[in-house]
């Protein structure tokens, strides 16, 4: 029988950067039985002693923390270790080489990253732009986006372009319904802006329909989740994809963050040509 750790990430911020390196470092181990518990803006010896009393209460505990003032991050990697627990700091010898590298030194300022600056309010104006545009809503000012999804239903095109406009990405997604045209716009081959096709296996769509309509307790949607009908509209979706010369990308087995690195690539070649 495996062992239980009880995994710790500790912050001086928000905690996503850490979040997400440990989302990478443990889908590394199969057999990894854990339970997460997760600090934020920690930023005094005295909330590191809450933590470092809260592991001596647990079994196997293992600490991982992103704590870039380092003084703190020296009591907590010093404190741990007097107390036998297992603690693995991400950035310090990143940052560490950095400042070697570069031939300067750090600010060592907790929350650098989500300073105000102009990345920031790109990144607001991308969500917002978004969000207006979700699902075909808007589509008059279309040349506004850097990038422009289309795909039949459940194509995960609206997560898709979230996570995009959280990058900094003005996204817009057009569902493609049959007997619904596309903006007109889109048809013109002067039009040079990012249009990238999303599809996916038809059985994988009809399952994921099928479980919508079951949340949704909607039984008037027979055609929405039959197979047949689906296959149509994923066959028709290729054609048009194909007719307009507009990169794929096959999302069936991908997850969102997947689907959006491939589009990055796209635009980033798109944008070079």
């Amino acid at each position: 029988m495996s062992l239980k750790y009880k995994v710790y990430l500790v912050s001086d911020s928000t905690g996503e950067t850490l979040d997400r390196i440990f989302l990478s470092l443990k889908s590394q181990f199969k057999n990894f039985d854990y339970e997460k518990k997760e600090f934020v803006f920690i930023r005094t010896e005295q909330q590191i002693d809450k933590i470092i009393h809260d592991c001596k209460s647990n079994k196997n505990p293992i600490i991982l923390y992103t704590i870039v003032e380092t003084k703190l991050a020296k009591y907590l990697a010093k404190t741990s270790e007097k107390n036998g627990i297992a603690c693995f700091g991400i950035l310090g010898n990143l940052i560490l080489s950095f400042s070697k590298l570069l031939n300067q030194k750090a600010s060592h300022k907790p929350s650098a990253q989500h300073v105000l600056d102009e990345d920031y309010y790109k990144r607001i104006e991308a969500i917002q732009f978004t969000m207006v545009h979700d699902d075909g809503k808007k589509t008059d000012d279309i040349e506004k986006s850097d990038i422009i999804l289309l795909g039949v239903s459940r194509t995960s095109k609206t997560p898709t372009s979230i996570y995009l406009a959280n990058r900094g990405f003005k996204t817009m997604n057009i569902p493609l319904v049959l007997n619904q045209d596309i903006p007109i716009s889109l048809k013109d081959k002067s039009f040079k802006h990012c249009v990238i096709g999303l599809y996916a296996d038809p059985e994988r769509l009809s399952d994921i329909r099928r479980n919508r309509v079951a949340i949704m307790n909607d039984n008037n949607t027979t055609k929405y989740t039959n197979l047949e009908f689906i296959k149509e509209e994923v066959e028709n979706s290729k054609k048009l994809f194909r007719k307009y010369d507009w990169p794929t990308i096959d999302v069936t087995r991908k997850s969102v963050e997947e689907t959006a690195a491939s589009i990055v690539k796209i635009y980033d070649i798109k944008k070079e040509k």
